[in-house]
Protein backbone atom coordinates (compact mmCIF):
# COMPACT_ATOMS: atom_id res chain seq x y z
CA UNK A 1 0.00 0.00 0.00
CA UNK A 2 1.32 3.12 -1.06
CA UNK A 3 0.29 5.30 2.49
CA UNK A 4 0.45 2.62 5.29
CA UNK A 5 1.35 3.76 8.27
CA UNK A 6 0.82 7.82 7.21
CA UNK A 7 -1.47 10.21 8.76
CA UNK A 8 -3.59 12.35 6.43
CA UNK A 9 -6.01 14.91 7.83
CA UNK A 10 -8.52 16.27 5.11
CA UNK A 11 -10.50 19.57 5.83
CA UNK A 12 -13.74 19.81 4.02
CA UNK A 13 -13.15 15.63 4.20
CA UNK A 14 -17.18 14.86 4.31
CA UNK A 15 -17.78 16.39 1.01
CA UNK A 16 -17.70 14.76 -2.17
CA UNK A 17 -14.44 15.65 -3.28
CA UNK A 18 -12.83 15.33 0.54
CA UNK A 19 -14.75 12.32 1.05
CA UNK A 20 -12.94 10.92 -2.17
CA UNK A 21 -9.57 11.57 -1.21
CA UNK A 22 -10.14 10.33 2.11
CA UNK A 23 -11.33 6.86 0.85
CA UNK A 24 -8.19 6.78 -1.75
CA UNK A 25 -5.81 7.51 1.42
CA UNK A 26 -7.25 5.15 3.63
CA UNK A 27 -7.67 1.99 0.83
CA UNK A 28 -3.68 2.95 0.60
CA UNK A 29 -3.45 2.20 4.41
CA UNK A 30 -3.27 6.19 5.84
CA UNK A 31 -5.08 7.05 9.04
CA UNK A 32 -7.47 9.57 7.74
CA UNK A 33 -8.43 12.41 9.95
CA UNK A 34 -11.54 14.00 8.71
CA UNK A 35 -12.58 17.87 9.65
CA UNK A 36 -15.21 20.00 8.93
CA UNK A 37 -18.41 21.80 10.19
CA UNK A 38 -20.66 18.71 9.55
CA UNK A 39 -20.50 15.59 12.32
CA UNK A 40 -23.28 13.92 10.24
CA UNK A 41 -21.10 14.12 6.96
CA UNK A 42 -18.17 13.32 8.63
CA UNK A 43 -19.14 10.41 9.98
CA UNK A 44 -20.78 8.95 6.93
CA UNK A 45 -17.80 8.79 4.91
CA UNK A 46 -15.38 7.95 8.04
CA UNK A 47 -18.18 5.02 8.87
CA UNK A 48 -17.80 4.25 5.06
CA UNK A 49 -14.17 4.02 5.06
CA UNK A 50 -13.88 1.86 8.47
CA UNK A 51 -16.74 -0.30 6.94
CA UNK A 52 -13.81 -1.20 3.98
CA UNK A 53 -10.92 -1.67 6.83
CA UNK A 54 -9.77 1.55 6.92
CA UNK A 55 -8.80 3.90 9.92
CA UNK A 56 -10.65 6.82 10.12
CA UNK A 57 -11.34 9.77 12.83
CA UNK A 58 -13.69 12.82 12.95
CA UNK A 59 -13.13 16.41 14.26
CA UNK A 60 -15.53 19.16 14.08
CA UNK A 61 -14.08 22.55 13.48
CA UNK A 62 -14.32 25.25 11.22
CA UNK A 63 -10.73 25.76 9.02
CA UNK A 64 -11.20 29.74 9.51
CA UNK A 65 -10.56 29.52 13.58
CA UNK A 66 -6.38 29.46 13.41
CA UNK A 67 -6.62 28.07 16.98
CA UNK A 68 -9.05 25.45 16.79
CA UNK A 69 -7.05 24.08 13.81
CA UNK A 70 -3.24 24.26 15.53
CA UNK A 71 -4.64 22.29 18.40
CA UNK A 72 -6.25 19.84 15.98
CA UNK A 73 -3.17 19.30 14.30
CA UNK A 74 -1.01 19.66 17.38
CA UNK A 75 -2.87 16.40 18.47
CA UNK A 76 -2.67 14.63 16.11
CA UNK A 77 -0.14 11.42 16.78
CA UNK A 78 1.52 12.11 12.92
CA UNK A 79 0.99 14.56 10.32
CA UNK A 80 2.09 13.42 7.02
CA UNK A 81 0.03 14.82 4.65
CA UNK A 82 -2.72 17.91 4.64
CA UNK A 83 -5.48 18.16 1.82
CA UNK A 84 -7.78 21.17 1.82
CA UNK A 85 -10.68 20.70 -0.19
CA UNK A 86 -13.28 23.44 2.08
CA UNK A 87 -15.44 25.17 -0.39
CA UNK A 88 -15.16 28.78 -0.52
CA UNK A 89 -18.79 29.61 -0.66
CA UNK A 90 -18.54 31.49 -4.29
CA UNK A 91 -21.55 33.53 -6.01
CA UNK A 92 -21.65 32.14 -9.84
CA UNK A 93 -23.66 33.36 -12.91
CA UNK A 94 -23.30 37.13 -11.93
CA UNK A 95 -21.06 39.55 -14.06
CA UNK A 96 -18.64 40.74 -11.91
CA UNK A 97 -20.01 44.00 -12.70
CA UNK A 98 -23.26 43.88 -11.48
CA UNK A 99 -21.55 41.51 -8.27
CA UNK A 100 -21.69 43.38 -4.50
CA UNK A 101 -18.19 42.86 -3.00
CA UNK A 102 -19.34 40.91 -0.35
CA UNK A 103 -19.73 38.20 -3.05
CA UNK A 104 -16.73 38.84 -4.72
CA UNK A 105 -14.53 38.62 -2.40
CA UNK A 106 -16.20 35.92 -0.19
CA UNK A 107 -14.19 33.46 -1.61
CA UNK A 108 -11.20 34.83 -2.46
CA UNK A 109 -11.19 35.54 1.63
CA UNK A 110 -11.94 32.04 2.49
CA UNK A 111 -9.83 29.92 0.43
CA UNK A 112 -6.65 31.94 1.29
CA UNK A 113 -7.62 32.08 4.76
CA UNK A 114 -8.25 28.11 5.23
CA UNK A 115 -5.06 27.54 3.04
CA UNK A 116 -3.18 29.76 5.14
CA UNK A 117 -4.26 28.19 8.63
CA UNK A 118 -4.13 24.61 7.60
CA UNK A 119 -0.67 24.65 5.78
CA UNK A 120 0.55 26.84 8.80
CA UNK A 121 -0.86 24.32 10.85
CA UNK A 122 0.87 20.95 9.34
CA UNK A 123 4.00 22.80 7.79
CA UNK A 124 5.05 23.50 11.58
CA UNK A 125 4.74 19.56 12.44
CA UNK A 126 6.52 18.65 9.04
CA UNK A 127 9.00 21.05 9.44
CA UNK A 128 10.08 19.27 12.83
CA UNK A 129 10.06 15.80 11.41
CA UNK A 130 11.63 16.68 7.92
CA UNK A 131 8.83 15.28 5.42
CA UNK A 132 5.15 15.67 4.15
CA UNK A 133 2.96 16.58 1.78
CA UNK A 134 0.48 19.50 1.23
CA UNK A 135 -2.09 18.93 -1.37
CA UNK A 136 -4.10 21.38 -2.64
CA UNK A 137 -6.99 21.43 -5.05
CA UNK A 138 -8.08 23.70 -7.67
CA UNK A 139 -9.44 24.21 -10.81
CA UNK A 140 -7.50 27.04 -12.30
CA UNK A 141 -7.22 28.50 -15.84
CA UNK A 142 -8.48 31.21 -18.31
CA UNK A 143 -11.76 32.91 -17.68
CA UNK A 144 -14.83 31.40 -19.57
CA UNK A 145 -16.31 34.07 -21.79
CA UNK A 146 -20.16 32.14 -21.65
CA UNK A 147 -20.19 31.98 -18.06
CA UNK A 148 -19.53 33.89 -14.84
CA UNK A 149 -17.52 32.82 -12.38
CA UNK A 150 -17.35 35.97 -9.49
CA UNK A 151 -14.47 35.52 -7.52
CA UNK A 152 -13.79 32.00 -7.53
CA UNK A 153 -10.81 32.07 -10.22
CA UNK A 154 -9.28 34.76 -8.63
CA UNK A 155 -9.27 32.95 -5.07
CA UNK A 156 -7.25 29.60 -7.14
CA UNK A 157 -4.89 32.17 -8.37
CA UNK A 158 -4.47 33.22 -4.97
CA UNK A 159 -3.85 29.67 -4.15
CA UNK A 160 -1.66 29.18 -6.53
CA UNK A 161 0.40 31.88 -5.72
CA UNK A 162 0.60 30.81 -2.19
CA UNK A 163 1.44 27.27 -3.20
CA UNK A 164 4.70 27.91 -4.75
CA UNK A 165 5.56 30.12 -1.82
CA UNK A 166 5.21 27.24 0.82
CA UNK A 167 6.57 24.55 -2.18
CA UNK A 168 9.96 27.16 -2.06
CA UNK A 169 9.89 27.66 1.76
CA UNK A 170 9.30 24.20 2.66
CA UNK A 171 11.41 21.98 0.07
CA UNK A 172 14.81 22.44 2.41
CA UNK A 173 12.85 20.47 4.74
CA UNK A 174 11.69 17.47 2.64
CA UNK A 175 8.08 18.89 2.49
CA UNK A 176 6.20 19.01 -0.97
CA UNK A 177 3.47 20.99 -2.13
CA UNK A 178 1.27 20.04 -5.08
CA UNK A 179 -1.72 21.14 -6.86
CA UNK A 180 -3.89 18.90 -8.25
CA UNK A 181 -5.56 20.75 -11.24
CA UNK A 182 -8.92 19.90 -12.16
CA UNK A 183 -11.36 21.80 -14.82
CA UNK A 184 -14.56 20.58 -12.71
CA UNK A 185 -15.96 17.15 -11.28
CA UNK A 186 -19.16 16.61 -12.81
CA UNK A 187 -20.28 13.68 -10.62
CA UNK A 188 -19.44 15.91 -7.51
CA UNK A 189 -22.71 17.62 -8.31
CA UNK A 190 -25.50 16.79 -6.54
CA UNK A 191 -28.54 14.91 -8.33
CA UNK A 192 -31.00 17.66 -7.75
CA UNK A 193 -28.63 20.92 -8.37
CA UNK A 194 -30.56 23.20 -10.53
CA UNK A 195 -28.68 22.21 -14.65
CA UNK A 196 -26.63 19.88 -13.39
CA UNK A 197 -26.48 18.11 -16.83
CA UNK A 198 -25.91 21.36 -18.93
CA UNK A 199 -23.11 22.25 -15.96
CA UNK A 200 -21.66 18.57 -16.72
CA UNK A 201 -21.39 19.25 -20.83
CA UNK A 202 -19.87 22.52 -20.37
CA UNK A 203 -16.86 20.70 -18.51
CA UNK A 204 -17.02 17.78 -20.54
CA UNK A 205 -17.05 19.33 -24.52
CA UNK A 206 -13.70 21.72 -24.26
CA UNK A 207 -11.41 18.67 -23.32
CA UNK A 208 -9.31 16.93 -25.40
CA UNK A 209 -10.87 13.51 -23.81
CA UNK A 210 -14.26 14.27 -24.35
CA UNK A 211 -15.18 13.44 -20.90
CA UNK A 212 -13.99 14.87 -17.15
CA UNK A 213 -12.11 13.62 -14.27
CA UNK A 214 -14.48 11.82 -11.85
CA UNK A 215 -14.55 11.48 -8.15
CA UNK A 216 -12.37 8.22 -7.84
CA UNK A 217 -10.13 9.88 -10.41
CA UNK A 218 -9.28 12.92 -7.51
CA UNK A 219 -8.73 10.24 -4.91
CA UNK A 220 -6.50 8.27 -6.98
CA UNK A 221 -4.04 11.29 -8.09
CA UNK A 222 -4.28 12.68 -4.22
CA UNK A 223 -3.22 9.11 -3.02
CA UNK A 224 -0.29 8.59 -5.72
CA UNK A 225 0.70 12.63 -5.18
CA UNK A 226 1.00 11.92 -1.29
CA UNK A 227 3.18 8.70 -1.82
CA UNK A 228 6.60 8.50 -2.28
CA UNK A 229 5.83 7.29 -5.59
CA UNK A 230 5.56 11.16 -6.38
CA UNK A 231 9.03 12.04 -4.49
CA UNK A 232 9.94 13.90 -6.89
CA UNK A 233 7.43 16.09 -7.34
CA UNK A 234 6.89 19.49 -5.83
CA UNK A 235 5.69 22.96 -6.47
CA UNK A 236 3.59 22.36 -10.00
CA UNK A 237 0.16 21.04 -10.29
CA UNK A 238 -1.09 17.62 -11.44
CA UNK A 239 -3.13 18.21 -14.51
CA UNK A 240 -6.44 16.16 -14.46
CA UNK A 241 -8.74 18.70 -16.95
CA UNK A 242 -8.92 16.12 -19.43
CA UNK A 243 -6.86 18.36 -21.74
CA UNK A 244 -9.00 21.72 -20.78
CA UNK A 245 -5.76 23.19 -19.95
CA UNK A 246 -2.55 21.94 -21.93
CA UNK A 247 -0.27 24.79 -20.92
Amino acid sequence: MLLEGRYAVIYGGGGAIGGAAARAFAREGATVHLVGRTQETLDAVADDIRSRGGTAETAVLDALDEEAVDAHADAMPGLDISFNVITHGDVQGTPLAEMSLADFERPVITAVRTMFITTRAAARRMIEQRSGVILVFGGYGDPLRDHSLGGLQVAFGAQEYLRRNLAAELGRYGVRVLTIQTGGIPDSIPDDFPGKEAIARSIEEPTLLGRAASLEDVGNVAAFAASDWARTMTGSALNITCGTEIG
